[in-house]
């Protein structure tokens, strides 16, 4: 069955700044994926919308709004088309006139890898057809991208928007996880219950579908309630209801009071700082975890904060340090040296570890303040500028 939930349609561009770094954080954790799981697990996580919203969470977007589609798949397009002889993946598509280009893309892929052309755009007009047509929700599809590899796995990511209500409804398909475009094909829609819809997608439509076929005088609409409901809020903050104060504590703790030399398996990580291990333990989550550890992507916006400043500004330099540790331990994977690989994986272990017999303070609001505080150490950025040190000495204790 679909389900819904909403983001607050935003508009603007991802300053320069933060769209090189989304593509080459976003590239490292794509390939960090094939290497350990296969490509065929690149496109199954990206029919996850928890874990779609997480990853453009960690790279640095804003963790709630419209914008982590487009510039998620935005910088993963620039990111792996250049490498897709290298990783099996192929991305087409995109905002605007860029979808439509997705059937070219297609054909000009199939004809170097030999996968079947006509099918495969077959797929995309239907898939665009169905959301756009047979669920009459009220959102008009503005992004459409088309992922596969070069087993013929593939899969759809693309947004509608509401201008009357001013959100933004994703949609994510899977080739694997359904037998029928029109008899419920998503694995997940992502936009906010709005009553009764027109869904002729949903298995309990079929009826409905036989008597518009043959065009039966009875009213051809099926109204049916929604099922699911996963809903972004509309304020800009981050508040302690949004994450999961137990597993982001965890992280917290692993990062800042637990010396790598404690763990054997950290000691290829030491010289990275806590504030980058925390970033790096948050990449790891993404990387390893498995599909429940996303059910609050809001705590991944703790990795390297947002560019409107929510929860905090985007450390540059702290992002910087992730993106080469990452690569560091890719390249050297690629020689046999899987050492600092296997340490990044650990991350997300022993945070786990930490995280079962954790007990959560109150201090959730000053977690934020200081990493508010600090960020000009990192090179804070925002879209408005640069982060400023603070007025006052002020220290605030967080453990």
């Amino acid at each position: 069955m679909p389900s819904y939930a909403d983001m607050p349609l935003h508009y603007g561009h991802v300053p320069p700044w933060l769209a090189k770094r989304m593509a080459l954080l976003g590239g490292a954790i794509v390939e960090a994926i094939v290497t350990d799981y296969g490509k065929g697990e690149v496109i199954r996580r990206l029919s996850d919308p928890c874990w779609f919203q997480a990853l453009g969470c960690v790279l640095g977007m804003d963790w709630h709004s419209s914008g982590i589609t487009t510039s998620v798949m935005g910088a993963l397009k620039k990111a792996i088309n250049p490498r897709s002889q290298e990783l099996g993946i192929y991305i087409c598509g995109g905002k605007g006139r860029h979808s439509r280009e997705t059937p070219a893309e297609l054909m000009r892929i199939a004809e170097k890898t030999g996968l079947p052309g006509e099918q495969l755009v077959h797929s995309s007009k239907l898939t665009a057809k169905v959301d756009n047509t047979a669920i009459q929700d009220g959102f008009q599809l503005y992004l459409h991208s088309f992922i596969l590899s070069t087993d013929g796995d593939w899969a759809v990511v693309q947004q509608g928007m509401n201008d009357a209500s001013s959100m933004a409804r994703r949609y994510h398909w899977h080739s694997t996880a359904f037998t029928s475009y029109t008899e419920a094909p998503h694995t997940f829609i992502y936009g906010r219950n709005q009553g009764m819809i027109l869904n002729l997608t949903d298995m309990q439509a079929a009826s409905t579908k036989s008597g518009i076929l043959q065009l039966l005088e009875e009213k051809p609409a099926h109204l049916l309630p929604e099922i699911r409901n996963l809903v972004m809020p509309s304020h800009h903050d981050v508040r302690a209801e949004n994450v999961n104060l137990k597993r982001l504590g965890s992280v917290l703790a692993l990062a800042h009071d637990v010396h790598p030399a404690n763990f054997e398996s950290l000691l290829m990580l030491e010289g990275v700082g806590p504030r980058t291990l925390q970033s790096l333990t948050l990449v790891s989550e993404v990387i390893h975890g498995t599909p429940s550890r996303f059910e609050d992507p809001a705590r991944f916006s703790f990795a390297h904060g947002g560019k409107d400043g929510h929860p905090f500004p985007v450390p540059v330099r702290i992002y910087d340090e992730t993106i080469d540790t990452l690569r560091d331990a890719l390249n050297k994977a690629k020689i046999g040296h899987t050492d600092k690989q296997e340490a990044i994986r650990k991350l997300s272990v022993l945070a786990q570890k930490i995280e079962q017999d954790f007990e959560p303070n109150t201090n959730f609001e000053k977690v934020i303040e200081r990493e508010k505080r600090d960020s000009w150490k990192y090179g804070g950025r925002t879209v408005f500028g640069k982060a400023a040190p603070p007025k006052d000495g002020e220290q605030l204790s967080l453990f």
